[in-house]
């Protein structure tokens, strides 16, 4: 009778154990799962960031350009020319040209021409080149040699602004010394302002300037 009741209550026992074990089970339930669920998101997202950071950089690789474009631009003419311009332009004297320039380029930097100028003559399109004189709406004075660029138009005055020593010996009454003392003056006055400034001139009195002023210009 003992022995039926102590294997009872072994039985009793078991069962009672076996209950619990089953309570302690993983039965999440459905909010356990939902957020099991987001834990897992989390951490995959967390895991891709740390993965696209983690990747090498690529640097396009750019390739010179050799097409027509490039060999116009390497072709362009580097450096640059210097011409005196005289004549009937506004501002008479030395322009700085690109290399390539041509002859209607030195009127323009000169300021252009004056009202009435003859052009016809000139060739506008022809390239100038570093030193020459370009003569505008004039004929250069009876032996004074032309340099390549001198563009004769009549009128036979000489610029005081732009006329070399020989040009200016060409005037009735002017030998070396005098024309020494014209081109020291232009020099250091920075040009001449009208015709009149040739009276400052040491050497030209009123006689020699009433023979000057009409075959001179400024």
């Amino acid at each position: 009778m003992s022995s039926h009741r102590s294997l009872s209550g072994a039985q009793e026992a078991s069962g009672d154990d076996l209950a619990l074990a089953k309570g302690r089970g993983w039965d999440l339930g459905g909010a356990g799962v939902r957020a099991l669920a987001v834990f897992v998101a989390v951490v995959a997202l967390i895991a891709a960031v740390l993965a696209w950071r983690a990747r090498p950089d690529i640097e396009p690789l750019v390739q010179a350009s050799t097409g027509p474009e490039f060999a116009a631009t390497s072709a362009v003419p580097t450096g640059s020319v210097v011409v005196a311009v005289s004549g009937r332009v506004r501002r008479p004297g030395l322009v700085r040209l690109s290399a390539g320039a041509r002859v209607a380029d030195a009127i323009e930097a000169a300021g252009g021409v004056l009202p009435g100028t003859d052009l016809s003559m000139v060739n506008l399109a022809r390239k100038v080149t570093d030193g020459e004189l370009i003569v505008v709406g004039l004929t250069p004075p009876p032996g004074a040699s032309a340099s390549p660029g001198a563009e004769p138009g009549g009128g036979g005055l000489v610029n005081l602004n732009t006329a070399t020593v020989a040009q200016l010996q060409t005037l009735p009454g002017v030998g070396p010394v005098l024309a020494e003392r014209i081109v020291a003056y232009r020099e250091q006055h920075g040009g001449f302002t009208t015709v009149a400034d040739l009276r400052k001139v040491t050497g030209i009195g009123d006689v020699r300037y009433n023979e000057l002023k009409d075959r001179v210009m400024v």
